[in-house]
């Protein structure tokens, strides 16, 4: 708790410490000087500050890989969070575990030369899939977006190409993430997460730490049943939340009448723009995803719900239909402490979650 606040804040007195964390002033300071004993915090002075906490100052570079639907995208950040260097790529999912690693590689290395750094700088690799990772085994469990990774230790793989310590997260962990350490989520414990892209996936953060389940497998929220005589989803069932609100089945309503080159950011912009067609598809969806947010709800209470991905761009087009849906079938006492917002980090939050989680992973690791 205390090291979340500092690493979310940058930079605390011990006195603002206590109050964000609602630990005594005592507490704190025990923790603090333990914290700094292990070498996670470091306590300085001066500028006006009497004991100011920060994380110990590290030396070297962060990298953050991210394999989303149809892109690649990597990022070089320094540990002040500061991104030196990003590119994204086109990315195939029916490309081998080995294909897209070898690609990454790739980019790592055109990147570390663009800032004029070497991989003996890095710190730590970040690595979002995708996918659920088993958090014991590390292994990508069954995966409807990336099938010829499926039984693939990514972490692992990406260690033996770069030599450097990685840590892996699915995708929507590591939105969730970015959105709670530089976006609309932060500050906040209690957080849904929402990736609404080409796929629908969810993140769940109880008390400051994203909820992996038993398999890490938490958060499949695309893959609830809303008809269960409905379409027949990717995953094997049918009626799946994911072909009734991922960008997949909505670019594919819009193809007859909008030309088979629609994307997920062309249907939004042509929403936004005033289309009465692409309007009523992405309030549909909403509503669809309204359901699911409201079960969430009712399970969960979270005090926000963060809606992120491609779809997240239409705005208040998406968001009313949610907030709509919540209203009417959650429990009031949770719908009446809920916001809905869109997330603020847009396609790099992937990205960025993977670079902050090489941070959170390095805590951890010292605690």
């Amino acid at each position: 708790m205390v090291t979340e606040a500092v690493r979310n804040a940058g930079t605390l007195t011990q006195a603002q410490l206590a109050r964000t964390t609602g630990l005594s002033p005592a507490t704190v300071s025990t923790i603090v000087r333990e914290l700094r004993d292990l070498g996670v915090l470091a306590i300085t002075s001066g500028g006006g500050r009497r004991n100011a906490v920060t994380l110990a100052p590290e030396t070297g570079l962060l990298v953050g890989i991210d394999f989303g639907h149809s892109h690649l995208r990597v990022a070089i950040g320094e540990v002040t969070r500061q991104v030196l260097a990003e590119r994204a790529i086109p990315f195939d999912v029916d490309a081998s575990a080995a294909e897209g690693l070898l690609a990454a590689e790739l980019l790592v290395d055109e990147l570390l030369e663009a800032v004029g750094a070497e991989r003996d700088d890095i710190l730590g690799v970040g690595l979002g899939v995708p996918g659920p990772i088993d958090p014991l085994t590390g292994i990508l469990g069954s995966s409807t977006i990336l099938p010829g990774w499926v039984g693939i230790n990514p972490a692992l793989a990406m260690e033996e190409r770069l030599g450097l310590a990685v840590h892996v997260d699915n995708d929507a962990n590591l939105g969730a993430l970015a959105e709670a350490t530089w976006g609309a989520a932060r500050g906040r414990r209690d957080v849904a997460y929402l990736k609404v892209a080409s796929g629908v996936g969810a993140s769940i953060i109880i008390d400051g730490r994203v909820y992996r389940g038993a398999s890490g497998a938490a958060g499949e929220l695309g893959h609830i049943t809303i008809d269960e005589n409905g379409r027949l989803c990717r995953c094997g069932n049918r009626g799946c939340l994911e072909t009734l609100a991922g960008g997949l089945y909505l670019t594919e309503l819009v193809r007859a009448t909008h030309g088979p080159g629609v994307t997920v950011s062309r249907l939004v912009e042509l929403a936004v723009s005033g289309d009465v067609g692409c309007r009523r598809v992405i309030g549909d969806a909403g509503r669809h995803l309204g359901v699911a947010v409201a079960s969430l709800c009712n399970i969960l209470n979270p005090g926000l719900v963060v809606v992120g991905g491609a779809l997240a761009e239409a705005g208040a087009l998406l968001i009313d239909p949610i907030l709509e849906v919540v209203r009417r079938l959650a429990i009031p006492s949770a719908a009446a402490v809920l916001a809905v917002v869109p997330g603020v980090l847009g396609e790099r939050a992937g990205v960025l979650g993977a670079l902050a989680s090489v941070q959170v992973s390095n805590i951890e690791s010292a605690l």
